[in-house]
C-alpha cells in the first residue's frame, strides 16, 4: 500500500501544477505537486495550511474576485470548471495561468477538488501583442484552418472595416458567419482559382507569398489588397492559414485611371467621340468630344445609362437608324461584359453632327475591364483615300486586339516611349517597369527596338510605310508567332507623335474565340429548397434576398416581374416608396454581379426596371415537370420553394394536379 501510495504521489509530481483543495470552509489546500512549488517558487510548507488558504493571496490583486468566484462556483456542486487569471510568483513575477479544476464530495461528506495549472503567459503575451497590432496598425489580420474548403476562425476589427460588415445587421445582412464558413465566399470568381493555388504552394512549401488579390465586400462592392499568406501551428498544435493584408483600393483605382487615361489619350488620336459607360453604377459620360453641343450635356458627368442612350438616339440619330442604333446598345447592355478574344461590337449608323449636318458614324465598343467599356466613334464621310485605308487597318486591329496600341514620339533617329499596353510592351521585350523608365527620356531606335526581334531596317520601314508585318518569339512562351503592326501618318501639324497598333494575326485567336463560347448548364431545383446549379456546382449566394428575388422569376416562368412586384413578395409588410424601390435595386444588382462571376448574366433579362428569367437558357424542374414529358413525370414529389412562404400559390396548383 505504502509503495502504490509512493507511485501516485510520484506521478502527481510529474502532472503541470497538480494540487489539491479542501472546499469546506476554511477552504485550502491539502496537497501540491513539486511542479506546482516550482511554478510558484514557493516550497510546500509554505503553501500548506489546515486552517486558511495560503494560494489565494497569490492570485494577482486585480483577478482576485474572478478567483473567488471560481472557487465558490466549485464548492456549490460536483463538476468541472476552467479559469483563467493571473499570479504572483515568490520573486514577484507575474504569470498567466490556466486553473481546470474539478470538484467531487467523498464518502465522509467533505468536498475537494482536484486541479491542474497550466502557464500560459507565451500564448497570453503573443494575444496582448495581437490585439495591440489590431489597435494601432490599419491591417487586416485572418486566421483559417488549412482544409479544402478553409474556415475562418479569426477575423479582426479592421479587416471587418475592410469588408464593410455593419456593426449592428440587420435580417439580411447577417453574412459574418457564411464567409466564416466559407473563406472562397469573399473572392470572386476569376480569382478563386489563383487563391487556391496560393494557398496550396504556402501549405505544400511552407513558404509565405506576398500579392495583390481582389475581394468581394458585404456590399458586394470590389476591394482590392495586398498582404501576405503564412501557414503555422496555433496553440492548440493545428496547422492554420494567417493573413495579414492592406487596403489598397484607392491606389489600384488611381493606377487604373492612369493607365486608363494615357489609353484614352492614344485612342483620341484616331476616333472624334469617346464615351465611358460604367455598369456598375449604370451611367455613362463623354470622355472626348464633349466640346461638340452635341454632347455637352454629358461633359464629364455621369448620366443614367438607359436615360442618356434614350435621349442621344431620339436628338441626334437619324430616324432611319434609330431602331438598329437602340438595337444594338441594348443588347451590348444585357451582355454587360465582353470576351476579350471575340470581336468587340461595332456599328455603323448616321446621326446629327457639331455643325448641324448629318454624317455617317462607325462606332465600336472597347473593354476597359469587367464593368467599364468605352464606346469610341468617329465620322466616316469626309476621309481621304489614304486615311480611310489607315482607318479601316487600325478599326480591322482593334476588332481583333483591343489593347494592341503604342505611342512613340519620333524625333530623328530617337524614340520617347509615351504610352503602351501591356502586351505592346512584351512584343518589344520590356516589362512595364522597364518601359516607364524608357518613357523618362530619349532613346535610340536601333537600342530600342533590339530586344524585339525585330530589324532595325523593318522598323523604319514601318515608319515609313506605315504598315508591316514581323515574325516574332514571343517573350513569355518562346512560341514564334506573326504580327502585323499598323502606323500612323506623319502629321502635317509637325507633331513628331507615332502611333502604332498591333494584332496577332496567327490562327490560335479564332480556337481561343471557340473555346470561350462553351455554353454552361444552367439547372434550377424548385422542388424542395430552392437552388442553382452551374455545370453541378451550386452557386453561392451571398445575399438572401438576390437568391430570392431570382427564385421569384424562376416562379414566374419567364414573365417579368416589376420593381413593385418583387418588393411585394421580398418585402410583405413595407410599402412602396423611395427606400424600398433603392434597396430593389440593390438586390438586383447584386444578383446581376453574382451571375456575371458565374458567368450566366445572360439567363436574367433586365428591361425598363423589369427583371425576367430566360427560360430556354437553364434547365429547371419546374418547367420540365410541366412539359408533360413522361420521363419528367416522377420530379414533384409534394414540395416546391421550401424557403419561401410566397411559394404556397404554385405548390397549390401542382399539388391539384398530382391530386387529380
Amino acid at each position: 500500500m505504502k509503495n502504490i501510495l509512493y507511485n501516485a504521489e510520484k506521478i502527481l509530481n510529474n502532472i503541470s501544477g497538480f494540487h489539491q483543495y479542501n472546499l469546506l470552509e476554511p477552504v485550502h489546500l491539502t496537497f501540491v505537486s513539486q511542479n506546482f512549488c516550482d511554478m510558484l517558487g514557493y516550497t510546500e510548507e509554505e503553501l500548506l495550511s489546515e486552517n486558511k488558504d495560503l494560494y489565494a493571496p497569490l492570485v494577482y490583486r486585480d483577478d482576485s474576485r474572478l478567483y473567488s468566484d471560481f472557487i465558490y462556483r466549485l464548492t456549490q456542486k460536483e463538476q468541472t470548471l476552467t479559469e483563467q487569471y493571473r499570479i504572483v510568483q515568490k520573486d514577484g513575477a507575474i504569470r498567466y495561468v490556466n486553473d481546470t479544476a474539478t470538484s467531487k464530495r467523498l464518502e465522509d461528506g467533505s468536498l475537494v477538488a482536484y486541479s491542474v495549472l497550466t502557464d500560459i503567459t507565451s500564448i497570453k503575451t503573443e494575444n496582448n501583442n495581437l490585439h495591440f497590432l489590431n489597435e494601432t496598425i490599419p491591417c487586416g489580420f485572418l486566421k483559417y484552418t488549412c482544409e479544402k474548403t478553409p474556415k475562418i476562425t479569426y477575423i479582426n476589427e479592421q479587416m471587418l472595416k475592410i469588408l464593410k460588415f455593419p456593426e449592428i445587421q440587420d435580417e439580411e445582412s447577417n453574412y459574418l458567419e457564411m464567409y466564416k464558413e466559407n473563406i472562397y465566399l469573399m473572392i470572386p470568381m476569376e480569382e478563386q482559382r489563383r487563391f487556391s493555388l496560393f494557398l496550396n504552394r504556402v501549405y505544400t512549401q511552407g513558404v509565405t507569398i506576398a500579392g495583390e488579390i481582389t475581394i468581394i465586400r458585404y456590399d458586394g462592392t470590389k476591394a482590392r489588397l495586398y498582404g501576405w499568406v503564412t501557414r503555422c501551428v496555433n496553440e492548440h498544435g493545428q496547422e492554420e492559414f494567417q493573413s495579414v493584408c492592406m487596403d489598397i483600393t484607392e491606389r489600384y483605382k488611381a493606377k487604373k485611371a492612369s493607365e486608363t487615361d494615357r489609353y484614352v489619350k492614344a485612342l483620341t488620336e484616331i476616333y472624334d467621340k469617346i464615351f465611358e459607360y460604367d455598369f456598375s453604377n449604370m451611367t455613362v459620360k463623354c470622355l472626348h468630344g464633349q466640346n461638340s453641343d452635341v454632347f455637352r450635356w454629358l461633359q464629364n458627368i455621369p448620366m443614367h445609362l438607359e436615360e442618356a442612350m434614350e435621349k442621344w438616339i431620339e436628338s441626334s440619330v437619324v430616324e432611319e437608324d434609330r431602331a438598329a442604333v437602340s438595337k444594338f446598345f441594348k443588347d451590348f447592355f444585357r451582355k454587360k461584359i465582353m470576351d476579350a478574344e471575340v470581336k468587340p461590337p461595332q456599328i455603323k449608323y448616321r446621326a446629327l453632327s457639331s455643325s448641324g449636318n448629318i454624317k455617317t458614324y462607325l462606332g465600336i465598343f472597347l473593354k476597359i475591364d469587367s464593368t467599364v467599356s468605352l464606346f469610341c466613334c468617329r465620322s466616316i464621310t469626309e476621309e481621304n483615300n489614304s486615311l480611310r485605308n489607315e482607318m479601316k487597318n487600325m478599326q480591322e486591329f482593334v476588332m481583333r486586339f483591343t489593347e494592341g496600341i503604342v505611342a512613340f514620339e519620333v524625333e530623328g533617329g530617337n524614340v520617347k516611349p509615351l504610352y503602351a499596353s501591356d502586351n505592346v510592351c512584351e512584343f518589344f521585350g520590356y516589362t512595364k517597369e522597364e518601359w516607364l523608365a524608357m518613357a523618362q527620356t530619349k532613346n535610340s531606335i536601333k537600342r530600342f527596338v533590339s530586344k524585339s526581334g525585330v530589324d532595325y531596317e523593318e522598323f523604319m520601314e514601318l515608319l515609313d510605310k506605315g504598315e508591316a508585318e514581323f515574325d516574332y518569339i514571343d517573350v513569355k512562351t518562346q512560341i514564334p508567332r506573326r504580327i502585323k503592326a499598323v502606323c500612323s501618318n506623319h502629321f502635317s501639324d509637325g507633331s513628331t507623335h507615332r502611333y502604332v497598333m498591333l494584332y496577332n494575326i496567327n490562327n490560335e485567336t479564332n480556337k481561343k474565340s471557340e473555346e470561350s463560347t462553351v455554353k454552361k448548364d444552367v439547372y434550377i431545383r424548385t422542388f424542395g429548397y430552392f437552388d442553382v446549379f452551374v455545370n453541378g456546382q451550386p452557386i453561392a449566394f451571398r445575399n438572401k434576398k438576390s437568391k430570392e428575388l431570382l427564385a421569384l422569376m424562376v416562379d414566374r416562368r419567364g414573365g417579368y416581374v416589376s420593381s413593385d412586384e418583387a418588393i411585394s413578395f421580398l418585402w410583405e409588410d413595407e410599402p412602396t416608396n423611395a427606400l424600398t424601390l433603392a434597396r430593389c435595386r440593390k438586390v438586383a444588382l447584386r444578383l446581376k454581379n453574382i451571375l456575371e462571376e458565374y458567368g450566366i448574366s445572360d439567363i436574367m433579362e433586365s428591361v425598363d426596371g423589369k427583371r425576367r428569367i430566360v427560360t430556354d437558357k437553364v434547365r429547371c424542374d419546374l418547367y420540365d415537370y410541366l412539359s408533360k414529358k413522361e420521363e419528367f413525370s416522377e420530379l414533384f414529389k409534394g414540395s416546391y420553394l421550401t424557403n419561401y412562404s410566397w411559394g404556397e400559390t404554385t405548390l397549390g396548383e401542382l399539388l391539384n394536379e398530382y391530386i387529380y
